[in-house]
């Protein structure tokens, strides 16, 4: 039997438009939304092969390239993968040890933080969400390795360990895995999927770290009691942290100054000065009184590089050398400029006439190495890729060899 051929209505073409218009549209608006759009990647000409590090301390050592550095929070060269990385503006640049550029990612938007980790430069980025773009560049081939999109806090500070990456905010605290999939967030949650699956949303946080499966925050609830928490990095739920440790500090302006991967350890300015390291038991595990530190606005990480023997932190005015176990106050050198680096078994770290070589255990100074930083008189932070130490001198990146 022959059919009655099909036949288009005046209906059928104004539905056909009003689809054909919504799907333009919703293209358009994913296009003008999309992360990619106002970016540019410019990835290296070859995978860049990093060459081993200085196994010996330099006699002398001459300034051999510059170059800026604004990324906000880091208060030391940021080097992965033997790569320096280093951010102008929203702009974002790959340097080998030498100072040649290897490649340059470029956006449209503010930089939040930026953090060297896995080989990787692992960047947030604030839209309309936030900090919560994040996409992270191999260092090598200044090509793309994932990225992240998630509703986060306007103001934060990049976390970091060897295990894992993040931010911290007065409202909440983020890590990731090297491929940027979120192993725990904790604090005041914007969209919560489930109710009460985080146990204290209510409370101010000052500071984070974390190393291995530890991460520490210190924060201060509205009744003004302020708490050390330690909990896993990986939860069986990303969404719900599990706090093994509430432990209660009386003063209100604790801050997180090292941590292990047992230990963590606070400094505290009430009744006085006073660092505190307590184990993941939350026993105390050693108590000094200390020198008054300087901070600067907070939220913020505390000024630390690690060193194969002793965890370290600048507090603005002094180096303080942890141990390892017990973070207990080991050297405290009164002339540093900032955080150092450890080669062949000796710290180096920045004073005012150049780059002092000392006994890491002793802390007794063997010798100096010139460094001529001409009018530069602020805080100076080391760090080591191939055979270049590079010092972070405010807004910029020095190559010295």
């Amino acid at each position: 039997m022959t059919g009655t051929p099909l036949r288009r209505t005046r209906n059928d073409l104004i539905a056909t438009a009003v689809i054909s218009t919504v799907s333009v549209l919703a293209v358009g608006t994913v296009w003008l939304t999309a992360p990619i759009r106002g970016s540019e990647l410019t990835s290296a000409p070859e995978p860049f092969v990093a060459s081993i590090a200085l196994t010996s301390v330099p006699a002398s050592l001459d300034e051999t390239w510059r170059a800026p550095d604004t990324t906000p929070g880091n208060h030391m060269p940021s080097i992965t993968g033997g790569v320096i990385i280093g951010a102008d503006g929203n702009t974002l640049h790959g340097y080998s040890p030498d100072g040649d550029m290897l490649w340059t990612y470029e956006r449209d938007v503010e930089l939040c933080t930026m953090s060297p980790a896995f080989d990787a430069a692992i960047a947030t980025y604030r839209t309309g969400m936030g900090c919560g773009d994040a996409i992270s560049i191999s260092v090598s081939s200044g090509q793309f390795k994932a990225t992240r999109s998630a509703i986060a806090s306007d103001e934060v500070a990049p976390l970091l360990s060897n295990d894992r990456v993040g931010t911290v905010g007065t409202e909440r605290v983020e890590l990731w895995r090297s491929d940027l999939v979120r192993t725990v967030e904790y604090g005041e949650v914007d969209a919560k999927q489930e109710a009460d699956q985080q146990p204290h949303p209510q409370c101010t946080i000052s500071s984070a770290m974390t190393r291995k499966d530890l991460l520490a925050v210190t924060e201060t609830c509205p009744d003004g009691s302020t708490f050390l928490r330690l909990q896993p990095t990986t939860p069986e739920d990303s969404r719900a942290p599990e706090v093994a440790q509430n432990i209660r500090i009386d003063a209100p302006d604790a801050r997180l100054v090292a941590i292990g991967e047992q230990a963590a350890a606070v400094y505290v300015d009430d009744p006085a000065p006073t660092i505190i390291s307590f184990n993941k038991e939350g026993e105390t595990l050693h108590s000094q009184m200390v020198e008054e530190a300087i901070w600067p606005d907070a939220p913020h990480n505390a000024a630390t590089a690690d060193l194969p023997h002793h965890m370290s932190w600048f507090d603005g005015e002094r180096l303080t050398l942890f141990s390892p176990d017990r973070l207990a106050v080991g050297p405290i050198l009164e002339d540093a400029l900032g955080t150092g680096i450890a080669i062949d078994g000796q710290l180096l770290y920045p004073v005012i006439d150049g780059i002092a070589v000392a006994d890491w255990d002793t802390g007794e100074t063997l010798r100096t190495i010139p460094v001529d930083r001409a009018d530069y008189s602020g805080e100076v932070s080391l760090g080591l890729a191939g055979g270049a130490i590079v010092e972070k001198r405010g807004s910029e990146l020095v190559g010295l060899a």
